[in-house]
């Protein structure tokens, strides 16, 4: 778990900036858009609906924007029609790459994430060659400053979490979560008073593979730039890098 932690915190650092801040709310009208399409404009009927909100609302996206959002999903303003597409391939080191796009025009997003991944030590693959290596789970992070594990274990468990993990060099407990129960599990610990540092649906690979200072770097650098992409909504890796070479790529 510890390469998806040490991603995931990454990039909740990274979204946080001024600067990316138009990039996420672009991506977050893509996700909002699709969910209000796919099942309808009802947060409370609709899970993924109400977790792209609740991101848009701790990115501080404006009330407006993320109801034309949903008015364009549903086809009450026109809009953009995107499609959903996930793409699978290796990043350097050989590790398992998995990349989510919404896109409203496939042929180019494909073209330039081959791109991106050939000129970064990687290679686009065929489709399943490596989406066996991951289980679709929700995840959640909770400081460990904010409560004791005995407490916590008892509000999540109770709540239908899988299981808690707490590593020793961490600074957040991660809560794992069946994909139907993520839902259920933040909101009790949102009811308890816990705040929580991240919350979502994500794909976590089942084993790591571990990477030098060489292959890190470059392989951070291909996150980063897929991440970046306009059409990319989410990367999965199972990149694990060791906290000694963290320390030195960052």
């Amino acid at each position: 778990m510890s390469g998806h932690s040490k991603w995931a915190q990454i990039k909740r650092k990274k979204a946080s900036t001024d600067a990316k801040r138009g990039k996420v709310f672009s991506k977050l009208v893509k996700e909002i858009a699709i969910a209000a399409r796919l099942g309808g404009g009802d947060p409370d009927g609709n899970p993924r609906l109400r977790t792209a909100m609740d991101k848009a609302k701790e990115a501080n996206m404006p009330h407006d924007n993320i109801k034309k959002a949903i008015q364009k999903g549903t086809g009450e303003l026109p809009g953009t029609s995107y499609e959903e597409f996930v793409y699978e391939g290796y990043g350097p080191g050989g590790v398992a790459l998995m990349v989510e796009v919404l896109t409203d025009n496939k042929n180019r997003t494909v073209s330039e994430l081959r791109h991106l991944m050939s000129k970064h030590g990687g290679n686009m693959g065929e489709a399943g060659c490596v989406a066996w290596m991951f289980d679709k789970k929700g995840y959640i992070l909770v400081n460990k400053n904010t409560m004791d594990e005995e407490t916590l274990i008892g509000i999540v468990l109770d709540a239908g979490a899988e299981d808690l993990e707490s590593d020793p060099g961490e600074e957040n407990y991660e809560i794992i979560t069946l994909p139907e129960d993520f839902v259920k599990v933040r909101d009790a610990l949102s009811n308890a008073g816990v705040k929580i540092e991240m919350a979502e649906i994500t794909m976590i690979p089942q084993n790591s593979v571990v990477l030098d200072e060489q292959h890190a770097t470059q392989m951070l650098k291909l996150m980063d730039l897929l991440e970046d992409h306009d059409d990319v909504q989410n990367v999965f890796s199972n990149f694990d890098i060791p906290e000694e070479v963290m320390q030195k790529v960052l």
